[in-house]
């Protein structure tokens, strides 16, 4: 596999931080190419307008997916992007690695996702959902949740984790292509003890290997809406 591993959080010596750690070690000896992109450690710009590109569509007008398509067609992302871009579709297997932050990922992780996701170059033209070009690739949420797993239950008071995730699962990597594997979920790791969160590690590290494998999250194909996006009956 070649997998890229987003990473969002700001203390290195964090349990985010060990995951990707861990997760890093363990596809390096299971003979797979790693890339991290540390978005704290590379001080990522989360903020999205025209230092997105080197060059404009329209100067007097900011329209951020005219100026996309424009990028893509005429090579003028900027290097920070490009990194990523290229990054992105160099990996099989996307990881995002965050903290739940408000019932969301954080905010510097969005910003990656809105300056990456570009129209032209990652969706768009017809190209999306199971048409998008990230089809036959698997991506996977790592995260880690401050309240008790029953906390995030249907009937827990923090409502259903998938239905938190839905956003990214669906709207994000569903969106472009990808497969969305069952996510990594870890909670309250600040209240375990040692020996808990050394499992939890462990856990991840042999879990990761085996993506490929893993239980994904269905979602219909494009062929079972009808022309108004509605599911067939």
């Amino acid at each position: 596999m070649n997998v890229l591993i987003v990473h969002a959080h700001p203390e290195p010596a964090s349990f985010n931080g060990a995951l990707t750690a861990a997760a890093r070690e363990a596809l390096l000896a299971g003979g797979h190419d790693v890339r991290v992109s540390d978005l704290y450690a590379q001080g990522f710009d989360p903020v999205s307008d025209r230092r997105n590109f080197v060059g404009s569509k329209d100067p007097a007008y900011f329209k951020q997916q005219v100026e996309e398509q424009h990028a893509t067609a005429n090579n003028s992302f900027s290097p920070d992007i490009a990194r990523e871009l290229d990054a992105l579709f160099w990996c099989d297997t996307l990881i995002f690695q965050f903290p739940l932050w408000w019932f969301s990922m954080p905010a510097i992780l969005k910003g990656w996702v809105d300056r990456v996701f570009a129209s032209g170059k990652v969706y768009g033209g017809g190209r999306w959902y199971d048409k998008g070009t990230q089809a036959g690739k698997r991506a996977m949420c790592s995260v880690t949740i401050g309240g008790p797993a029953s906390m995030y239950e249907p009937d827990g008071l923090a409502g259903d984790i998938h239905t938190i995730l839905f956003p990214i699962n669906h709207g994000i990597f569903a969106f472009t292509g990808f497969t969305a594997v069952e996510p990594y979920l870890v909670h309250a790791p600040a209240r375990m003890s040692p020996e808990e969160r050394a499992a939890a590690i462990r856990t991840y590290a042999e879990r990761v290997v085996r993506i490929p494998e893993l239980p994904t999250i269905a979602y219909p194909t494009l062929d079972r809406y009808d022309a108004s996006f509605r599911l067939r009956k």
